[in-house]
């Protein structure tokens, strides 16, 4: 259950952009974590067509990132942008909000591993300004 609400909860944040745009979220795996009483681990994969991008979000949620394929770029509030290609990884804290996730290519795809650390039951993603 809690793996479709997560897909569902990413299609939602793409309110006004086009259907070819959207990422693919896939949710690979879930599971709680009992060394941790009250939280869980969510597991997904993101593709972003070319010239693909996400909205501005936040995951309330250790987030740990691994690129898989393609380059993304990828930027928190009040940070730098950097451009992630395969093998690299970015890191965001649960205060953290994401202003820019996108594929950095108009021409490839984009695909990388999302490993969420968050209260169980929680939403995996929430929009944020």
């Amino acid at each position: 259950m809690t793996i479709k609400l997560v897909a569902l909860a990413f299609l939602g944040l793409m309110t006004g952009t086009a259907v070819a745009q959207q990422p693919k979220v896939t949710p690979l795996m879930s599971k709680d974590l009992p060394v941790s009483p009250g939280k869980e681990a969510l597991m997904i994969t993101v593709e972003h067509a070319p010239g693909g991008s996400n909205a501005i979000h936040r995951h309330n949620a250790q987030a740990f990132v691994y690129v898989l394929e393609g380059s993304v770029v990828m930027q928190l509030k009040d940070g730098q942008p950097v451009t992630l290609t395969p093998g690299q990884t970015f890191y965001e804290g649960p205060d953290d909000v994401h202003v820019v996730d996108r594929n950095a290519s108009d021409t490839r795809p984009a695909k990388f591993l999302v490993l969420l650390i968050k209260d169980k039951g929680a939403p995996a993603l929430m929009p944020a300004q």
